[in-house]
């Protein structure tokens, strides 16, 4: 049975590599959102700058001395018996670096491990592991810059593999306009072991530009992040989708009416905060992709769609955020932040 499971999961990601994004590299879990914040703005939020380390775990640029002594515990209980989340803890060094350190883990769960005849002879876990150091530079009032170095473990059964990245990122931020602008390169590494002999595969190398604005005069701040800028074209054909026919001629209507405005959403998440006051702050987000990869065309739902929130208790930051991906259920995320120097 165990031979059975792995021949199945390795000929899936083969297929799936030649139909859509997510199955072109190793080490997926590396894109999947730990942060209860990060999950309500839509699953990707790079340009927010206010000193919350549980963003720039994944933007190292926006680490900064407010970050420092921030100690971030993240949890999440995705589908099934998965289950991933992160520990992250900041420094700042002096005037110009602040450093960060996480442990970020997901767990796929266990697994029964039978014969060839069906008999279980035990049992088997998978899941993926990587350790984050991260750095950010303050070049002056308005632009940091920062890097993140990533080894990443990957076990299943009695397979494994290991892998390096770094992610190189710049952040300009203008605090009297309330805006910032934001880049990242990430994922630029390579697989050191990989699970089979000659079967090495790439890293999930992904470039994304982000801004962020807050209102003035109103509780609000928007943002809008673009994705996977390496390659435009992030559609898939669906065999199970049934061509349009015209009953008069009988041939297939080929619509491309909205293709390239198809093609432009896939990159973008949208994400909007209502920043009530200090202590609370309502989020929501919504990605386009992820609805048109995973909504079922006659009951689409809240596919996509996103929302959490955040409260302050005493010395904690508490969040939770709940992303729709499917008419199947949810995603639920929970973060605790706090800063040790309040202790």
């Amino acid at each position: 049975m165990r031979t059975i499971f792995l021949s199945t999961v390795f000929a899936l990601l083969s297929f799936v590599s030649h139909a859509q994004l997510g199955g072109q590299s190793i080490f997926q879990s590396l894109n999947i959102p730990s942060s209860a914040r990060v999950a309500a703005l839509g699953g990707n939020n790079i340009a927010v700058k206010d000193s919350d380390l549980n963003l720039a775990i994944y933007n190292p640029a926006l680490l900064d001395s407010a970050t420092s002594n921030q100690v971030a515990l993240s949890y999440v209980n995705y589908f099934s018996d998965v289950n991933f989340g992160f520990a992250s803890y900041a420094k700042n060094l002096d005037t110009s670096w602040t450093v960060a350190a996480t442990i970020q883990y997901a767990s796929f769960g266990e697994f029964a491990e039978t014969n060839y005849i069906g008999e279980q002879t035990g049992t088997f876990t998978a899941g993926d592991y990587a350790l984050i150091l991260g750095a950010g530079y303050k070049i002056d009032t308005n632009f940091t810059v920062g890097a993140n170095a990533k080894v990443i473990y990957s076990t299943l059964v009695d397979y494994s593999a290991v892998g390096g990245a770094v992610d190189l990122a710049g952040v300009y931020h203008s605090k009297k306009r309330r805006f910032t602008a934001a880049l990242l390169m990430k994922n630029i590494g390579y697989q050191f072991d990989n699970y089979t002999d000659d079967n090495l595969e790439e890293l999930p190398f992904e470039i994304q530009l982000g801004i962020s604005k807050k209102l003035k005069h109103a509780p609000f701040r928007f943002s809008v992040i673009a994705e996977n800028l390496q390659q435009w074209d992030l559609t898939y054909d669906n065999p199970n989708d049934q061509p349009e026919v015209d009953p008069v001629s009988g041939e297939v209507v080929d619509d491309n009416s909205f293709e390239f405005g198809d093609m432009l959403m896939r990159h973008i998440v949208l994400g909007a905060e209502l920043l009530i006051s200090d202590n609370i702050n309502i989020r929501l987000g919504y990605n386009y992709r992820r609805r048109q990869e995973l909504k079922i065309n006659d009951r689409p739902g809240t596919a996509g769609l996103s929302w959490g929130v955040g409260f302050k208790i005493s010395r904690f930051e508490i969040s939770y955020g709940r992303a729709s991906y499917h008419l199947a259920g949810p995603s639920n995320h929970f973060t605790l932040t706090t800063n040790l120097s309040s202790w």
